[in-house]
């Protein structure tokens, strides 16, 4: 253990990075197909419906794999720790954009209908009046999809991402013994359990009161 802790210790902070940039990334881009959403266009709605399914659909591994050895094939490449970041991040999009179009069409439209009877327009009804009330909603649902991906960096060591994951599988088979998964173990319960406390704290304190 000793000996292969600096390794784990790399991979908790390496785990930390990329679930940082999935976190973000996942829910901007969410965010933004749902008020693409709102707009009513049609076509671009079919389309975003189609993307969410899809990636709601597959699993998380399946895409990570598919970018990792699928898009050299196209003549694109992405190292581990980009496929593994573009796979969740598009997995959490899809998620959180049902998420936010849910608190949106939650909002009671006679919001809509007194921010527009007073001259505003659908954009500044949309930004100012309609998603704050969304996001407060969508605060505990989309905390509890945001910490059920995260977890998911567990995955990036399939595309030998040396994460906290890899790192102990790469330190099992240096030293043919298996404690650095114990070590692994612990990494992940100090990464992400204050993680889900963090979670249900914010769900208990935005929950939707009558």
């Amino acid at each position: 253990m000793a000996d292969q802790l600096p390794k784990i210790v790399d991979g908790f902070f390496l785990t930390v990075v990329l679930a940082l940039c999935i976190v973000a990334t996942g829910l901007i881009a969410g965010l933004l197909l749902a008020v693409v959403r709102a707009l009513g266009i049609r076509p671009l709605n079919w389309l975003i419906i189609f993307v969410v399914d899809l990636f709601r659909a597959l699993p998380p591994l399946v895409i990570i794999v598919l970018l990792y050895f699928g898009l050299p094939a196209m003549g694109m490449e992405l190292s581990g720790f980009g496929a593994a970041w573009l796979a969740l991040s598009l997995v959490l999009m899809a998620f959180a954009e049902e998420v936010y179009w849910a608190g949106i069409t939650a909002v009671p439209k006679g919001q809509w209908e007194a921010a527009r009877s007073t001259g505003i327009g659908f954009l500044p009804t949309l930004g100012a009046v309609v998603l704050p009330q969304a996001l407060r909603m969508t605060i505990p649902p989309l905390t509890s999809r945001t910490i059920a991906i995260t977890k998911g960096t567990a995955l990036a060591s399939v595309v030998a991402v040396p994460e906290i994951l890899g790192a102990a599988q790469a330190g099992v088979s240096f030293s043919f013994n298996p404690s650095p998964l114990t070590l692994g173990a612990l990494a992940y319960l100090i990464l992400f359990l204050p993680v889900v406390i963090l979670g249900r704290w914010i769900e208990t304190r935005f929950a939707w009161k009558r």
